[in-house]
């Protein structure tokens, strides 16, 4: 009987490929449990099964996981996306396979209740509130102080987040949350949170040992799309073992450390301060980030984990890796976009990756989905790794005709 990987959900941007590949490689047949296989129809051109049912119902999904079972030996249950690692857990202890605590994970993926968790330990983190409604958000912002920034309480991949400097900007993003515009995961709740301010870092965690600090930034404000990576980040050996103490001390507050964690925080005048614990692997281009860097899998270790294997975290080699994502300027119609062939060629590219076309039309959400794209560059060394990825995104170029000029 073939042992198989079930992944529920996923994105179509992130690391859901990269698990179906990373599971065949380990000889177990990729499965995905999707509400809409559509979004996932490039998975079948790599081997990989995908089964239509409603991802929202956990008996739904435990009858499919029961039906499969009688054709494969199911050997682990995980997901790459941060609405369905919680349920992909809760499968996971039904059929008393290796996975993590879902208690844990569903109240980590709250905000505010991880907030409260970490706040309770004493964990470095910004002033918050939470609010449901328009005159919260006010009185939280009054009490905090402007600027702010204003996110859902559930969410992930800066969806709906937004630094608020004035007034203005507050009311006008509190309407734009609660006008019918963002779609809720859950009943509508924001946090309303001081604007840490300070150079970003990004922490990889394995079990309890941290693997890598990441050094980002991102876009121009008020949103907080990811621009480029720095990875291993330039830190003195103190500001490293500070990075790390903070980071993990937020695994026992939030009864994590089992399998993958990602920690985002920023170095401000009072040190590091964590901004959010995500319980789960950070989404692409992270993972190869990391496998370039210091040659670990960090999918493929998460994989074995979860079928029971044991992982190997052994750093193979020692490089910095060097990342930008490319970032329109402006909405409209792509009319043409070039130059990724020639970046790919550039000595020291790992890879070029495109997730438009031509005539594709482009509207700025603030958020992941505003990256067109990515170059990944790898050297023994910083400022070679930098000299590498100016010289190839350079290369790459592209035109926008805005909306109204057609």
């Amino acid at each position: 009987m073939a042992r198989a990987l079930i992944q529920l959900g996923g994105t179509t941007m992130g690391s859901s490929l990269l698990y179906v590949q990373a599971a065949q490689r380990l000889g177990l047949q990729p499965i995905n449990l999707s509400a809409d296989p559509t979004r996932y129809d490039h998975f079948a051109a790599k081997g990989a099964e995908t089964i239509r049912v409603d991802t929202d119902d956990l008996d739904a999904l435990i009858r499919e996981c029961s039906r499969l079972r009688a054709t494969y030996d199911i050997a682990g249950i995980t997901s790459a996306a941060d609405a369905f690692y919680a349920t992909a857990s809760k499968l996971c202890r039904h059929f008393d396979l290796p996975g993590p605590d879902p208690e844990a994970i569903e109240q980590c993926l709250d905000k505010y209740t991880q907030r409260q968790l970490l706040a309770a330990a004493g964990v470095p983190m910004p002033a918050y509130r939470l609010a449901a409604n328009a005159a919260d958000v006010e009185d939280s912002a009054a009490e905090i102080g402007l600027p702010v920034i204003v996110k859902p309480a559930v969410g992930s991949g800066s969806v709906g987040v937004r630094l608020c400097r004035t007034a203005d900007e507050l009311a006008e993003h509190t309407t734009y949350l609660l006008g019918g515009k963002h779609i809720w995961r859950s009943s509508p709740r924001m946090l309303v949170e001081e604007f840490a301010q300070g150079p970003y870092y990004c922490v990889q965690i394995m079990g309890n040992e941290v693997i890598g600090i990441a050094a980002a930034d991102f876009g121009p404000p008020p949103h907080f799309v990811f621009r480029e990576d720095i990875f291993p980040a330039p830190l003195t050996d103190e500001e490293h073992r500070r990075i790390v103490d903070v980071s993990l001390s937020c695994l026992p507050a939030l009864g994590l450390g089992w399998g993958p964690t990602c920690i985002e925080l920023r170095w401000t005048k009072r040190g590091p301060v964590v901004i959010e614990v995500n319980p789960r692997l950070a989404g692409a281009p992270d993972p190869q980030i990391v496998q370039l860097a210091y040659g670990v899998d960090l999918i493929t270790e998460h994989i074995k984990l979860a079928t029971g294997a044991g992982w190997n975290l052994r750093r193979r080699h020692s490089h910095t890796v060097a990342t930008r994502n490319l970032l329109p300027d402006r909405d409209g119609i792509l009319d043409w976009i070039d130059g990724d062939t020639r970046a790919a060629a550039v000595p020291g590219v790992a890879e070029v990756k495109l997730y438009i076309e031509p005539k594709t039309p482009i509207v700025r959400k603030g958020d992941y989905r505003d990256c067109i794209g990515y170059v990944i560059a790898a050297s023994p060394t910083l400022e070679q790794s930098k000299a590498i990825l100016r010289h190839a995104v350079d290369l790459i170029d592209w035109s926008i005709t805005p909306f109204e000029d057609r």
